[in-house]
């Protein structure tokens, strides 16, 4: 049971069902889910991180998306419709995304937020109006200029990348991180070529190089350099999941492949239920099998206090009829 406020500032007590193993099927365990998030959505269309919490562009836009991929549209109309309402209204005219409010500057929400409204075609020109902004956003590490510095005067205990190559970062002109880059390129193949910006073309060339570049020895991503101070970085599994997919319509590359095959060899061993639905979409993405058996072992309330995204991804994860973050058994 969660205990929330109400209106009227008292406590109201909500007890949802248990997701227990054997208690009910993928499919079930997934339309809970759903029926969870929907009466988890504010009174403005969005959604927090938490129950009762702040609406936020992030868990929003995994709520969305979650719901938008529902078998009984129906069911779930008026949510998507508010849910819309409230990215469309968040929007900024310059057509970035900003991650709470408060926040005047756009960042990397912008690219989830993208993602998510190519899926309705009403909502479509906003998400192109994202993608626009997120052609001009170079990270300033990678600029021609301090290229140039780092010629001049090198430093031995920096990590060995090509700087050549240029992705995203978390926010705009800093530095290319592995999952804004990541979740750019998600955004970008939602859209044919001719329908994208200009520079998408370069970017997407340059953002798929940086991901090569930057993998650990091994196989998998972390969230930056794969080698620092002369230390190998470790791989992660929410940084690898985000970019396989970002990856996967990419022609075949043996970083691909010995990513995957760490993947597969780690899925064993989450224990996270977030990391483990992503890990699960992304193995079902490429086709390969996954144990989704085990997303289904605890209980909603306590999900839900994970994080409205964690719902939101466990819902995807259990859901044949997902089209993002992709589609399920898709090839490469």
């Amino acid at each position: 049971m969660i205990a929330s406020g109400d209106s009227h500032g008292k406590f109201v007590t909500k007890t949802y069902p248990r997701l227990m193993k054997g208690a009910m099927d993928a499919g079930l365990c997934a339309d809970t889910c759903l029926a969870v998030l929907r009466e988890e959505q504010n009174d403005d269309g969005g959604w927090g991180y938490h129950n009762e919490s702040q609406s936020r562009v992030e868990p929003t836009c995994w709520a969305l998306c979650a719901l938008s991929a529902a078998q009984n549209r129906s069911d779930y109309a008026l949510a998507l419709s508010r849910a819309q309402r409230y990215l469309l209204a968040s929007q900024q005219k310059e057509g970035f995304w900003t991650a709470s409010p408060e926040m005047k500057t756009g960042n990397w929400v912008t690219s989830l937020a993208c993602a998510v409204l190519s899926l309705h075609v009403e909502t479509q020109r906003a998400a192109l109006a994202g993608l626009a902004w997120l052609c001009q956003d170079y990270p300033l590490d990678s600029s021609p200029w301090r290229r140039f510095l780092r010629r001049l005067r090198p430093n031995p205990n920096t990590s060995l990348h090509d700087d050549s190559y240029r992705g995203w970062g978390w926010t705009p002109q800093t530095s290319s991180w592995v999952e804004p880059t990541a979740f750019a390129l998600l955004a970008m193949q939602q859209f044919p070529a001719e329908h994208l910006p200009v520079a998408a073309s370069r970017r997407r060339m340059l953002a798929v190089g940086l991901l090569y570049d930057r993998m650990c020895p091994g196989g998998g991503w972390n969230c930056g350099n794969p080698r620092v101070y002369g230390v190998d970085g470790e791989p992660l599994v929410l940084p690898t999941c985000w970019a396989l997919l970002a990856l996967r319509m990419s022609p075949e590359h043996e970083n691909k492949s010995l990513s995957l095959a760490w993947l597969e060899a780690e899925i064993s061993k989450i224990q996270s239920p977030a990391s483990l639905a992503v890990a699960t979409m992304c193995l079902q993405a490429y086709g390969k099998a996954s144990p989704a058996g085990r997303l289904n072992l605890e209980d909603c309330e306590e999900l839900l206090c994970k994080g409205v995204h964690v719902l939101a991804w466990i819902s995807l994860a259990l859901n044949a009829h997902r089209v993002w973050p992709a589609r399920i058994g898709g090839t490469t």
